[in-house]
């Protein structure tokens, strides 16, 4: 059962239930399939059950559009190297333009740009002329295109355009450094770079012309360059790049769609690159197709009326989910920009002008506005929004109470888990199940998500690490580099080699909801009690002088090793004796004796990845002896200079 003492926050009434997307599927269950399933633990239980009937549905009910039909749903149901949807031919692009009256498609914002907004049409006609230009330049089936572009409109038919034409796109955000994009982008081997001159953050402008050349020198296999001028609008030199403008002087084409196999690849996405040289995750049309289709339209409960925003960046996987809008004919809202400028409630004033209807964002996002104090549903009409996503870290119990208390009670909210590898969400929230402070409700629909304790046996009540226990449409095709799958099977199925290890702590309870607590890479290992940091840091940073924190544990397989706990405080405070006996006490309190830190450090900030993510991992192997280069790209964090207060701990004899 859920926790008895989880807060309740929502609960759907009858009204909801009937006219939400999954109550119209699973009526459309009884009706087709004559499946009679109660709710939605039931609907959850046979979609990973009978695979093949689940997703053979999905196909169905949302009418995919195939040059070829399928021969058999899953040929084998394997993770590596399960064939799906065997002989069926379509395009991803094909259903993401299928809208062709006048509705909006998207809008765009920025804190420089006016805003732009394009409609199905005119989102086609953009497509078409993109899909032209690249075809003029060479570029066609299974050839590689790279993007170092911000989460604006020409990103958008970028991609549209390589998918009509069966290219391979692959994108990183601007603020990437150089060494990144180019260890990134140079392991897919590109024929075309398309780069904006340069972006704008918090007020600041960034002029990118030296590292887009530099990043071109890093991959010789470049046949042409296109340059987005986002900064001043001149076109650039002629004979070095292309202009947006040029490739786009193709007006009146009529736009057409390859027909694929479902495998066929649609994107590369690339791992955070923090431990190590980022993974090359290559996934296909048909396997985002139809799970974007179904997590967007079942679980998040969106449809042709609604406009979805989720602040992301063009290297983070969200962007990529963001698409799935197009494929229910939704609108999709973009914005280019900090989330914080001018303050906490410059998003929210967007998504109330903007008549957002689905409101995604991080938990460290939800955290700043709470401990900010902010309540922005007071501030603006936020009444259309029906649902907030949350995603990137676990959202403590007070984030939940606060977007129900500062947003809205009436909303649906999401705290959504999946991740790059996966490129979709496989625990999260649905419009037909009660939401609780600080437990996600439920498991998606089609995902096989379990408990596994050290052993490989599921359990249910207890920490265990997170396993998918069977094959999923939109696991990776392979990675690259990879050519005996090795690398696959040391990623996602060691150390069981039949489930997918997703790489997170959590706790399934027997009604089905679910907790996480934190990477279980960056365990805390103390006196042989396993946990992950997500509780710790609900405990730290309740205090009201910590704004954030970090928390690590050197301990390794051959033996314990210290509990470091670096705090960030808030202007005013002070590490002094008092405040560190009551971080001590709350954690004594809040989680156990064994989990007092051994040493308390205070920094600046806390290091995080360019998505936002605390860089526990990274951070531990320098605090036991790596080097920096070892560890990770500076490129790939959003605040490079926060390590010197940590490299200058790990030198320190206190940690030995």
């Amino acid at each position: 059962m859920p926790d008895p003492e989880a807060r309740l926050l929502w609960t759907p009434g009858p009204e909801q239930f009937e006219r939400s997307n999954v109550a119209r599927y699973m009526r459309w269950l009884r009706e087709h399939r004559g499946l009679h399933l109660p709710d939605y633990e039931s609907l959850w239980r046979w979609s990973v059950d009978d695979v093949e009937g689940f997703w053979g549905s999905i196909w169905d009910y949302f009418e995919i559009l195939a040059h070829r039909p399928y021969e058999s749903v899953l040929a084998e149901r394997r993770i590596q190297g399960a064939v799906w949807f065997k002989g069926s031919l379509l395009n991803y692009a094909e259903h993401a333009l299928a809208r062709r009256d006048s509705h909006t498609a998207l809008v765009a914002r920025s804190e420089t740009r006016p805003e732009l907004s394009l409609t199905y049409p005119q989102l086609a006609d953009a497509v078409a002329s993109a899909a032209a230009g690249l075809r003029r330049l060479g570029v066609g089936r299974g050839d590689r295109v790279a993007a170092l572009l911000p989460n604006i409109p020409e990103a958008v038919i970028g991609l549209l355009a390589c998918a009509s034409l069966g290219a391979v796109w692959s994108s990183c955000a601007p603020e990437f450094g150089v060494r990144s994009v180019i260890d990134r982008f140079r392991q897919i081997n590109p024929r075309v770079l398309i780069a904006v001159d340069g972006y704008v953050h918090r007020g600041r402008r960034f002029d990118l012309s030296g590292a887009v050349s530099r990043i071109r020198e890093g991959l010789p296999g470049l046949d042409a360059t296109i340059i987005v001028p986002y900064l001043d609008g001149s076109a650039p030199d002629g004979q070095a790049a292309l202009s947006w403008h040029d490739l786009m002087k193709n007006a009146g084409r009529e736009l057409s769609f390859e027909a694929l196999p479902f495998s066929h690849p649609l994107w590369i996405l690339y791992t955070s690159g923090t431990t190590g040289p980022p993974k090359a995750i290559v996934q296909g049309h048909g396997g985002i197709l139809i799970d974007h289709l179904k997590t967007a339209s079942l679980n998040l409960d969106l449809g042709p009326d609604d406009t979805l925003f989720w602040y992301t960046g063009t290297g983070w996987m969200m962007w990529n989910f963001l698409m799935s809008g197009l494929l229910l004919g939704s609108t999709i809202l973009l914005y280019d920009g900090d989330p914080a400028h001018p303050d906490l409630t410059a998003l929210w004033r967007m998504a109330s002008e903007a008549g957002v209807t689905y409101f995604g964002t991080s938990a460290p996002f939800i955290h700043a506005c709470m401990r900010a104090g902010i309540k922005p549903g007071s501030a603006v009409d936020l009444s259309r929004i029906r649902g907030v996503g949350s995603t990137g870290s676990p959202l403590s119990a007070e984030g939940f109470e606060w977007v129900y208390d500062s947003v809205g009670p009436n909303l649906i909210l999401n705290s959504f888990s999946g991740g790059t590898d996966i490129c979709t969400g496989i625990v999260g929230a649905s419009p037909i199940v009660p939401v609780r402070a600080g437990e996600i409700p439920c498991r998606i629909l089609g995902a096989p998500v379990a408990a596994f304790d050290e052993r490989g046996d599921e359990v249910v009540d207890e920490l265990g690490e997170l396993v998918l226990t069977g094959p999923m449409p939109s696991m990776p095709i392979h990675l690259l580099g990879d050519p005996d799958g090795r690398l696959f099977r040391d990623s996602y199925l060691t150390p069981y080699p039949h489930a997918w290890r997703h790489g997170d702590y959590v706790r399934i309870t027997s009604g089905g909801s679910c907790v996480i607590y934190g990477r279980s890479d960056s365990t805390l290992n103390r006196g042989g009690i396993r946990s992950g940091t997500a509780d710790y840091y609900r405990a730290v940073e309740g205090l009201p002088e910590v704004g954030d924190s970090l928390v690590v544990d050197t301990g390794g397989a051959d033996g314990d090793g210290l509990l470091i706990l670096m705090v960030v405080l808030i202007d005013g405070a002070t590490l002094d004796a008092a405040l560190r006996e009551r971080i001590r006490s709350r954690i004594r309190t809040d989680l156990s004796p064994r989990h007092v830190p051994d040493q308390i450090h205070m920094i600046r900030e806390v290091p995080r990845t360019l998505n936002g993510k605390k860089m526990e991992v990274p951070v531990k192997r320098l605090l036991t002896g790596a080097r920096v280069e070892e560890v990770l790209s500076s490129g790939a964090m959003a605040n490079p200079g926060s390590l010197a207060a940590i490299m200058e701990l790990g030198c320190s004899k206190r940690l030995t």
